[in-house]
């Protein structure tokens, strides 16, 4: 939906609301800043957005002498002014690497333009997650409001941000507040959201967070749950209804089995009622672990949003990351990115997440992981790379010739030999793997 509709969309649930004259009002007041509007119906530019920040020096030239780095010079106020409006435009842009240029020199990720929006506040509402962290890092403020009145929360929630929703739960930041609408996170990720997995998930993290799930819009007194049920939202309804029945008992238990059973909405209240995001089983396993394990995605999702270590080790090495090679889950892969795992980190027998896949014959898991930036050429205990064991313990068919072929594409050397000094092509003429071997022998 473009930023038009929005604008129309809001102003349309104002007459329910608070009555024709708040109508008026809205319609004469700023532009649309809130968290949907693209940048020029937030009383920007309206012509395309500010493009990336400019590659520069953040910092003066070293000291000869000491080998330290001179402080920069405080900028005067048009100079800063300068670098908040480019800090503006990076977040727009999501870049990152700019951003932290431009803070290192001293941008302020709460200041505001006219339209009140500030590069934090432009992170929550675009759902720039790696930009967030780094203005939370530099001082942003979680207390800053829109020109709605509305927090960053609130923000991200009326876009089923839901990682950017569990990031600003771990902050300060008050959950309920309620904007100049009546609405607070909860009510916007219900009323302006659409029921689709992505709202499903933010309302789950604001349940996990402790949100007010009986408090009613303030211009028309109608509850969460009701807001839901009036749209035929049933996925968020049924959370909802969860939510209302109150505390479990044993909420570290209640995670770790709804965590193995695949119960998002149980995972959510458990959590909500004091569970520990990290608690462990007998076995040492964590709740994304045992997610990972059982390929429980929608939990996943819900534990990674609100911090959920990925590289956390259990007793036989093993972490939430290092399973996907195991069960060969694309989905379980992609729901663990944004949690940022450790790709290096080896499973008992020293491999990689890759080396477990190519063996077990996951095409897709071994088509996508490659593209992670993961070392295909690995060697783990055995004296196996991926190529090798796809070769070695794989069966020759159509899967395995496959996968020969993308680790081939991705980089890995068809040359490295195992501890034995036998290439992988060796293996597999000794094997009888002819369309193997034929790949092997292209590639050298």
């Amino acid at each position: 939906m473009d930023a038009p509709d929005r604008v129309i969309r809001r102003a349309g649930l104002l007459p329910a609301l608070v009555g024709a004259g708040a109508l008026v009002l809205a319609a004469c007041s700023t532009p649309d800043t809130g968290p949907q509007a693209d940048p020029a119906s937030r009383g920007g530019s309206p012509t395309a957005r500010p493009t990336a920040v400019p590659d520069r020096d953040p910092a003066g030239p070293a000291t000869p002498t000491s080998g330290r780095r001179t402080p920069a010079p405080q900028p005067d106020a048009a100079e800063q002014a300068s670098l908040d409006e480019r800090l503006r435009a990076a977040a727009w842009a999501d870049d990152v690497a700019g951003a932290r240029r431009l803070l290192r020199r001293g941008a302020d990720p709460n200041a505001e333009d006219a339209t009140q929006q500030s590069a934090y506040l432009i992170a929550t509402s675009e759902g720039h997650l790696e930009l967030l962290e780094l203005v939370l890092r530099h001082g942003a403020d979680v207390r800053a409001l829109d020109s709605f009145d509305g927090t960053g929360l609130i923000r991200a929630a009326e876009r089923g941000h839901a990682p950017v929703v569990g990031r600003l739960l771990a902050t300060p930041i008050e959950v309920d507040h309620v904007n100049n609408l009546g609405w607070v996170a909860l009510h916007e990720a219900i009323v302006l959201g659409d029921g689709s997995e992505r709202y499903v998930d933010t309302v789950r993290a604001l349940v996990a967070g402790g949100a007010d799930l009986r408090l009613p819009s303030a211009h028309d007194g109608v509850r969460p749950l009701e807001h839901a049920e009036q749209r035929g939202q049933a996925t968020v309804a049924a959370t909802l209804r969860r939510g209302l029945e109150g505390p479990v008992r044993d909420p570290g238990a209640a995670l770790l089995r709804a965590a193995t059973e695949g119960d998002a909405d149980l995972a959510a209240v458990a959590l909500r009622s004091g569970a520990r995001l990290e608690v462990r089983d007998d076995e040492g396993r964590t709740p994304l672990l045992l997610a990972a394990t059982h390929d429980r995605v929608g939990v996943a999702r819900l534990l990674v949003a609100l911090g959920a270590d990925p590289d956390a080790l259990d007793g036989r090495h093993d972490t939430p990351w290092l399973v996907t090679g195991v069960t060969g889950s694309v989905a379980m892969l992609e729901a663990l990115l944004p949690a940022r795992p450790d790709l290096t980190i080896r499973n008992r027998y020293g491999g990689v997440s890759v080396i477990p896949a190519s063996e077990r014959g996951h095409v897709a898991y071994v088509r996508r992981v490659v593209r992670t930036g993961i070392d295909v050429d690995h060697v783990n205990d055995l004296g196996w790379t991926a190529l090798l064991e796809a070769v070695i313990l794989g069966e020759g068919t159509e899967p395995w010739q496959r996968i020969v072929r993308i680790l081939l594409a991705a980089g890995a050397d068809p040359e490295l030999p195992d501890r034995d000094g036998v290439t992988a092509l060796e293996h597999a003429e000794r094997s009888g793997f002819d369309e193997i071997a034929a790949t092997l022998r292209a590639a050298r």
